[in-house]
């Protein structure tokens, strides 16, 4: 250490994260609702996210968005929630399912937000799913 620089406290080590990313929203939104239904917003959610992740290129066949849009196609008819696939069917480990991930921003809060709520009957995100975990994080990155 050179003699003009003082010591760096440790406490520094527990402030100094790297922001948070679109896969681990996706995975958080997986923890905090993953026992819920996956409908139409959610998976519009999903799809967006993926695309933001990917910097606007159209993301892979048969990436997460796809899956969860089949997903809500299939909970759509399916008679009993016993048989509906659930949205951590869907988001369990997704940032190792995404073929691109990056920090979070407010833009791609915004851009979510906008996916889900147009795929929902009510004009609300759905707590602790993908759109509401992903303007937290964004959030928190405009401050880290």
């Amino acid at each position: 250490m050179s003699q003009g620089q003082p010591p760096k406290p440790h406490m520094d080590k527990y402030f100094d994260l790297e922001p948070f990313t679109i896969g681990e929203v996706l995975e958080t939104a997986a923890v905090s609702v993953g026992d819920t239904p996956i409908e139409s917003g959610d998976a519009d959610a999903i799809q967006a996210a993926e695309r933001r992740a990917s910097c606007g290129d159209e993301g892979e066949s048969g990436g997460l968005g796809d899956t969860a849009q089949a997903a809500a196609s299939f909970n759509a008819t399916a008679a009993q929630n016993v048989h509906k696939i659930n949205i951590s069917d869907v988001l369990t480990n997704a940032a190792s399912k995404l073929p691109h991930d990056k920090a979070v921003t407010c833009e791609d809060a915004e851009a979510v937000k906008g996916a889900e709520v147009r795929g929902r009957l009510e004009t609300v995100v759905r707590p602790g799913g993908v759109a509401d975990t992903m303007s937290k994080a964004a959030k928190v990155n405009l401050y880290d």
